[in-house]
């Protein structure tokens, strides 16, 4: 069964499998032990650190390992901001960074800190001069991913280190995404990263500090990790973390390998729009990630579509709202002001078979379209999405009419306030193809007003305007939920 979710959780190595089981015999003892067995575990645990931070490319004295990626985030942004409480309590992120970062900021802003977010462009990408913008003598950290974990899209790192190294802001790289296809570039003060993203085994973290950054770690202090991480250190889990990162850097089969996913991520983001109707490909289409692409299906259930594929034979992930715990729409995707709706993110772990890729590009049209059916919306596209209308437009009235709005015509007309689409109590995808039932009920100029109350319509109607070409006016609030109102262009 082809996986193809590296971006979560990458397969284990080969060789961190052998470095994991012959470890387990040797790095039991405790390390800070001065006889046999603790003398040959430290052994395991400086040369794993030598190891890791070469290929992190900082000194083994400036790195330590963590029981995550996440609590590497999290020791790193609250020592950081500590250290420089005397200087500023505002903090500078991204607003498409991980859940880690965004958890961490939340905590700092409830101790009485300040954060600001930094916007991106539709592709997930932040422009190197809103970061000067905002940088300030009250600035005491920025934080910004090296790729997206979501899109792939990369971040402008270096520039970004410069004009942090030029304010005298450290900055904190979470480089969980791309630390397994070679070091981040530029001046960066911290860096962050996490082995299951790489092939190595899960539980196992890096937090590397670099000499001259002022760091005051929190909580409980312990002699572990240089006071920054405490608890046993999981050596078996270390050594094959280490071992299986140094692999990859070991020869030029990294380089081949990634240049070999890109042209398969290349084909999957040229194929796609061709061979599904109504598809956008999301994440900068050069600065990217080499093994990771994500498209959003319009008109599509996104859990339907997983568990499509998942039958298919296809593990992907998605950050569509319908297949999250929380019902709202990715954070990423929503900053981006893309698609949710039908969301598919591709991960190709190292070694994928081009047979597989060729296959899934086979099985996607028939589970878009089988999923498509089962909503009542045909596979062809607008025209035929439009001719299918009927029943999703109905008279409004008074005391329900969106605020500034009169109430609508006869059911299925277009009056002075134009159509009103009830979609009060109805899941995405549902709300944006009655919309796009509706929208051609009403002359060129005529608006459709789309009453929602789940929060993907907030983020998905925008975006099927963009993609369609018709105006989006804006939202009003509506006794339940939102109004959300159209304008036809064409």
């Amino acid at each position: 069964m082809p996986y193809f979710d590296a971006a979560s959780a990458a397969p284990l190595h080969p060789v961190a499998r052998e470095a994991l089981l012959a470890s387990l015999d040797e790095g039991w003892a405790d390390p800070a032990r001065l006889y046999r067995e603790g003398r040959r575990g430290r052994l395991l645990l400086d040369a794993a650190r030598e190891a890791a931070a070469e290929a992190v490319g900082c000194r083994p004295d400036e790195l330590v390992f963590t029981p995550s990626g996440t609590q590497a985030v999290h020791s790193g942004v609250s020592g950081a901001l500590a250290a420089r409480r005397r200087v500023g309590r505002r903090l500078l992120h991204s607003a498409v960074e991980h859940s880690s970062v965004l958890h961490a900021a939340e905590v700092h802003e409830a101790a009485g800190g300040s954060r600001a977010e930094l916007a991106v462009d539709r592709t997930g990408r932040v422009a190197a001069g809103d970061v000067a913008a905002a940088l300030g003598p009250d600035t005491a950290l920025v934080c910004l991913q090296s790729a997206n974990h979501e899109v792939g899209t990369e971040q402008p790192v270096e520039e970004v280190a410069a004009l942090c190294r030029e304010a005298g802001v450290p900055l904190l790289v979470d480089a969980a995404q791309s630390l397994p296809w070679g070091p981040v570039p530029g001046g960066w003060s911290l860096l962050t990263a996490s082995a299951h993203k790489w092939g190595g085994p899960p539980g196992v973290g890096l937090l590397a500090v670099r000499k001259g950054t002022r760091f005051a770690p929190q909580g409980p202090r312990d002699e572990r990790e240089s006071g920054r991480s405490p608890g046993f250190e999981n050596i078996p889990a270390v050594v094959a973390a280490a071992a299986s990162l140094r692999a990859l850097r070991a020869g030029p089969e990294t380089t081949d390998e990634a240049a070999r996913l890109r042209r398969l991520v290349d084909r999957i983001r040229t194929r796609v729009p061709e061979l599904v109707p109504d598809v956008e490909v999301v994440g900068d289409p050069v600065h990217r990630l080499p093994h990771l692409v994500t498209f959003s299906c319009l008109y599509v259930d996104g859990e339907a579509l997983l568990h499509e594929l998942d039958r298919a034979g296809f593990s992907v992930s998605s950050g569509s709202s319908c297949t999250s715990s929380t019902l709202t729409p990715s954070h990423v995707l929503r900053a981006m002001g893309v698609l949710s709706e039908g969301n598919v993110r591709v991960s190709l772990p190292y070694g994928t078979d081009e047979a597989d890729v060729e296959r899934f590009l086979e099985v996607l049209p028939q589970v878009v379209r089988a999923v498509r059916e089962r909503l009542g919306v045909p596979a062809a596209g607008r025209e035929t999405v439009a001719a299918t209308a009927g029943g999703a437009s109905e008279e409004v009235p008074p005391e329900e009419a969106p605020a500034g709005q009169e109430p609508g015509g006869p059911a299925g007309s277009a009056g002075p306030a134009g159509l009103v689409v009830d979609s009060l109590g109805k899941r995405c995808p549902l709300p944006v193809i009655e919309l796009a039932k509706a929208i051609h009920d009403v002359p060129v100029g005529g608006t459709v007003t789309v009453l929602s109350d789940d929060e993907a319509a907030r983020q998905d109607i925008p975006a099927w305007c963009t993609m369609r070409d018709q105006e989006y006016v804006g939202e009003r609030p509506a006794e339940r939920g939102a109004a959300y109102v159209v304008r036809r262009r064409a």
